[in-house]
C-alpha cells in the first residue's frame, strides 16, 4: 500500500516539476520543502562546515567511526542541494557506522562543468589533508551526484592522488548522450524522470563539451584502476540501463561491482528509507 501511494505522489508531485517547461529556479523552489518530508535518524547532526573552500554539511549519528563518506546529491546537476537529501544521508551515516560529508558544489547553468567536479576534487583533497586514511573514505551519490562520484574518482586516478576505498553510485547517471534502450522502453512507466528533462539538463550543464566526453559520461571512459562499486537501481528506471551497462563495462576492466536491481522500483527509492521495506 505505502509503495504504491508513494509511486503516486513522486509521479504526481516530481515528474511535472522535473520538466524543461519549468524554469530552473522553480524547480528549485518546488523542490525545497521535500528534504523535510523524508524520515532522518533520531538524533543524527546536521552541522553547515567550509572542507576545501566549499560548503557542505557534515552528517553524523550515535554509530559514527573512523569512516568518511563524501556524498554528492542529485538533481541533474541544476537542482538539489545537502538538505535535499538530508534524511538518506543520515542513514548512510547510521547503516555505514561512517560521518557522511554533503556536499554543496555548485550548480548548472549559473555554474557549468567543470564547476561542480573542482568541488568534489576540492573536497575529496580536503579529508586526505585532514588526516582521513584513503582506505577508510568512500564517495557516494545519486543520479547526476553518482555521475559526479564516477567522474571524480576518474579525476582522482588521473591526479595521481589516493583513491578512495569505494563507490556507492544510486541510480547513477553515466551516459548523458541517453543511448541505452531503458530511455525510451522505461520513459511511460517511469514515474520520476522523462527523457526530454535529462536532455534539457545535460546540455544547461555541458557548456561547449561533447555528451559522450568521458568526463561528462562515465560510460566511455577508461575505468581501469577505479575502486570496488555498489549500485543500486530500480527496474523501472530510464536510467536503468546507465547502471547495467556501466557494471558491465567496470567487471569488463576488472573492478568488483556489487549490481542490485531493485524490482518495481524507481529513481532513487533509497530517500524513502524507513517508509519502504527495499
Amino acid at each position: 500500500m505505502m509503495k504504491k501511494l508513494l509511486r503516486g505522489v513522486v509521479r504526481c508531485y516530481l515528474k511535472p516539476i522535473f520538466s524543461p517547461r519549468v524554469p530552473v529556479q522553480w524547480q528549485r523552489r518546488l523542490l525545497g520543502p521535500v528534504g523535510h518530508t523524508q524520515p532522518r535518524v533520531r538524533g543524527s547532526s546536521f552541522e553547515l562546515m567550509d572542507l576545501g573552500g566549499v560548503p557542505t554539511r557534515r552528517i553524523a549519528t550515535q554509530s559514527a567511526g573512523d569512516r568518511v563518506v563524501l556524498y554528492l546529491h542529485g538533481g541533474a546537476y541544476i537542482t538539489g542541494n545537502p538538505s535535499s537529501h538530508r534524511g538518506l544521508m543520515s542513514h548512510i551515516a547510521d547503516r555505514a557506522g561512517a560521518t557522511v560529508f554533503g556536499v554543496d558544489y555548485r550548480l548548472a547553468p549559473e555554474h557549468p562543468y567543470p564547476a561542480a567536479l573542482e568541488d568534489a576534487l576540492a573536497c575529496y583533497q580536503a579529508l586526505l589533508d585532514q588526516g582521513n586514511a584513503p582506505q577508510n573514505i568512500f564517495i557516494g551519490g545519486d543520479s547526476a551526484g553518482g555521475n559526479l562520484t564516477l567522474c571524480t574518482a576518474l579525476a582522482i586516478r588521473d591526479q595521481g592522488l589516493p583513491l578512495p576505498a569505494g563507490l556507492i553510485l544510486l541510480s547513477p547517471w553515466t551516459d548523458a548522450t541517453q543511448s541505452g534502450e531503458s530511455t525510451t522502453t522505461k520513459a511511460q512507466i517511469d514515474p520520476m524522470i522523462s527523457p526530454a528533462w535529462g536532455a534539457w539538463a545535460a546540455n544547461l550543464y555541458v557548456g561547449e563539451k561533447p555528451l559522450d566526453s568521458p568526463d561528462i559520461s562515465p560510460l566511455f571512459a577508461d575505468l581501469t584502476g577505479l575502486p570496488r562499486m555498489l549500485i543500486q537501481v530500480g527496474s523501472d528506471e530510464t536510467l536503468l540501463d546507465d547502471s547495467t551497462r556501466f557494471a558491465e563495462k567496470a567487471q569488463a576492466a576488472g573492478i568488483d561491482v556489487d549490481l542490485q536491481i531493485e524490482q518495481g522500483m524507481w529513481h532513487v527509492f533509497q530517500v524513502h528509507t524507513r517508509l519502504l521495506k527495499e
